[in-house]
C-alpha cells in the first residue's frame, strides 16, 4: 500500500500539471460518476491527507450541482455550490499519471482507469482509484475527518499523535501505527523500518513503549526525507538493495547483528523485524 510521501508525491504531480487550468474534459469511468461533466472547471489545488488525494475545483457560475441526483422521496441532494473535491485513494495498486497532450498513456489495461481529466496542457489519468467521489470541499470531514495528524500535513501535532496512541494501551505498536486515526501517513514500510530503528518489537504493548515521543517523532522525519522522490530510503542510500533496514529483506542478514529478517503476514499487514534488535515483549 502507498505510504504518505508517495501519497504526498501524486499530489504534487497533479498541482504541477492541473492546478489552475480550466478543463476542457472529464471521463469518468465509475457508475457513481458516469454522467459527470467537469467541462469549464477550475482545478484550485491538489492536497493529500494522509493517504488520500484531495483535487479541488471550483465550478463556472451557474453550473449547478454534480453531485447524486435528488432522492427518491423528492427531496434536494447536495446544495450546489462553487467549490468541490474529487476524492480518491490509492489504497494498494491505485495511481495517478500527469501526460502532455497527445502523449502515451502508460501501458495499463484500458479497463483499470477510473478518471480522465484533461487541460489545455496536460492530461491526468487516475488508474484503479478506490473511493472516487465528487463532494462539497466544505463535506471533505466525511473522508478525512477521522484521521489524526498527517506526518506530513500543516497540522502535524506530535503531541497529539501520542495522546490518541497512548490512549489504546494493549494494541501493540505495530498495529497503532498503522491506524490511521492515531497518525495519518505511516504504512507497512515505515512502520517496520522505525521500530527497527526503535529497537521494539512489533508486538510491543503500546502502554509498554518507553518513548512514543521518540517513535513517532522518528516516523515523521523519515517520511519528510522522501518528500519529492519515489525511492524511499530509511538508511540514506539510494543504491538498489541498501534503501532499508529490514523492510522486503526476509531471511537477509540485519545490518546491524547479522541475524536473520523474518517476516509476518498478516493479510496485507506485512512485517519485517529483527528478533535480536526486536526483542519480544516483555524484553
Amino acid at each position: 500500500m502507498p505510504e504518505g510521501d508517495t501519497v504526498w508525491n501524486t499530489a504534487r504531480v497533479l498541482q504541477r500539471a492541473l492546478a489552475g487550468a480550466r478543463l476542457t474534459g472529464s471521463d469518468f469511468r465509475v457508475p457513481q460518476l458516469a454522467a459527470t461533466d467537469l467541462t469549464g472547471w477550475t482545478v484550485r489545488e491538489s492536497a493529500s491527507r494522509g493517504k488520500h488525494l484531495l483535487l479541488r475545483l471550483e465550478s463556472p457560475p451557474g453550473a449547478g450541482a454534480p453531485g447524486p441526483a435528488p432522492a427518491a422521496d423528492g427531496s434536494p441532494g447536495p446544495d450546489a455550490g462553487t467549490r468541490w473535491t474529487l476524492h480518491s485513494h490509492l489504497r494498494m495498486d491505485g495511481a495517478w499519471r500527469a501526460y502532455a497532450p497527445g502523449e502515451r498513456w502508460a501501458a495499463r489495461p484500458a479497463h483499470l482507469i477510473r478518471v480522465v481529466l484533461r487541460s489545455p496542457h496536460a492530461v491526468a489519468v487516475g488508474y484503479h482509484l478506490h473511493d472516487l467521489a465528487l463532494i462539497p470541499t466544505a463535506e471533505e470531514g466525511q473522508f478525512v475527518g477521522h484521521l489524526g495528524p498527517d506526518l506530513l500535513g500543516p497540522d502535524w501535532d506530535p503531541a497529539e499523535a501520542v495522546r490518541r496512541l497512548a490512549a489504546h494501551p494493549d494494541a501493540t505498536i505495530g498495529d497503532a501505527l498503522l491506524d490511521q486515526r492515531n497518525l495519518a501517513g505511516i504504512g507497512n514500510l515505515y512502520k517496520c523500518e522505525v521500530l527497527f530503528l526503535r529497537g521494539v518489537s512489533p508486538w510491543t504493548p503500546v502502554g509498554a513503549v518507553r518513548d512514543l515521543a521518540g517513535t513517532v517523532t522518528l516516523a515523521q522525519k523519515l517520511l519528510a526525507a522522501n518528500r519529492g522522490r519515489w525511492t524511499q530510503s530509511t538508511t540514506g542510500s539510494l543504491h538498489r538493495g541498501q534503501t532499508s533496514y529490514v523492510y522486503g529483506r526476509r531471511a537477509q542478514p540485519c545490518r546491524r547483528c547479522g541475524t536473520a529478517i523474518r517476516k509476518e503476514d498478516l493479510g496485507d499487514r506485512v512485517t519485517y523485524w529483527c528478533p535480536v534488535c526486536q526483542p519480544e515483549w516483555p524484553g
